[in-house]
């Protein structure tokens, strides 16, 4: 079971993974089949499939099959004795079942009533959240979790270039004078990531694109704003929008592997 846990903390915290598991033994061996151990790049990360010379070879292995972003499981069946130089003279085989990075990451822009609504409802998905806010007070109302990275800054847009542009943008700050900076800077920086969004009314939204442009946006580009945020489901409670605009997040997910 810790095992199971430990793969899922990984995924959601976008961290690749090589799960080895001891599957067959003949003659004497450091351990039993059905040994797991859980290697990143770092090393091991937890478990154990027999320690000394035949774990750190498997360990070797695992970071190789991620140093080359190889994705099939493979099989290795090693003569103890012969390949690892133990000198029991038993024979094991061991599963190696490389886990891809999760390529889904998300920038929240602002850390309010609604922001904290929606980095809980998205927490549970294989995703990686950032939220940043100029405020430490409610920065810090921000869970901990391994695939959540909380940010204080005092001047937000200056974050956006430390992002890929396949990132999911979603841009809800105390209001317009501060949506503004942020969503200039991802439409210079990331003008062709999968997912901008903002949220406000459809007056506010308006009012966006026309500054948007008017700063010299491209209309296709202008356009492709999500605003307002979220499907058209729910009330006006910070959880109802929360729950609106993961789903829309959900519904764009595919766009991230075009």
């Amino acid at each position: 079971m810790r095992h199971f846990t430990e793969a899922q903390e990984l995924s959601r915290a976008c961290i690749p993974f090589v799960v080895v598991t001891l599957v067959g033994v003949r003659g004497g061996a450091p351990s039993e089949p059905g040994a797991k151990a859980i290697v990143t790049k770092e090393g091991l990360h937890c478990g154990t499939v027999g320690g000394g010379k035949i774990e750190a070879r498997c360990i070797r292995e695992a970071q190789r099959m991620l140093a080359e972003k190889e994705r099939a499981p493979w099989l290795a069946t090693w003569n103890l004795q012969r390949d690892i130089g133990m000198t029991c003279g038993g024979e094991t085989t061991y599963l190696f079942e490389p886990h891809a990075a999760n390529a889904w990451e998300i920038a929240v822009f602002g850390a309010g009533h609604v922001a904290q609504a929606l980095v809980r409802t998205l927490l549970p998905l294989s995703c990686r959240i950032t939220c940043v806010d100029p405020r430490k007070e409610w920065i810090s109302r921000l869970p901990a979790a391994a695939n959540l990275v909380a940010l204080r800054e005092e001047n937000p847009p200056d974050l956006v270039g430390r992002f890929p542009s396949s990132a999911f943008f979603v841009v809800m700050t105390q209001g317009h004078a501060t949506d503004m900076p942020i969503l200039r800077e991802i439409f210079r920086l990331h003008p062709s990531a999968p997912y901008i969004g903002a949220m406000g009314s459809k007056a506010k939204a308006g009012k966006m694109r026309r500054e948007l442009a008017e700063s010299g946006v491209p209309p296709d580009l202008v356009e492709r704003l999500r605003a307002p945020i979220g499907l058209p489901i729910g009330g006006n409670e910070p959880e109802e929008i929360a729950i609106s605009v993961a789903a829309e997040l959900l519904g764009e997910k595919p766009r991230i592997s075009r």
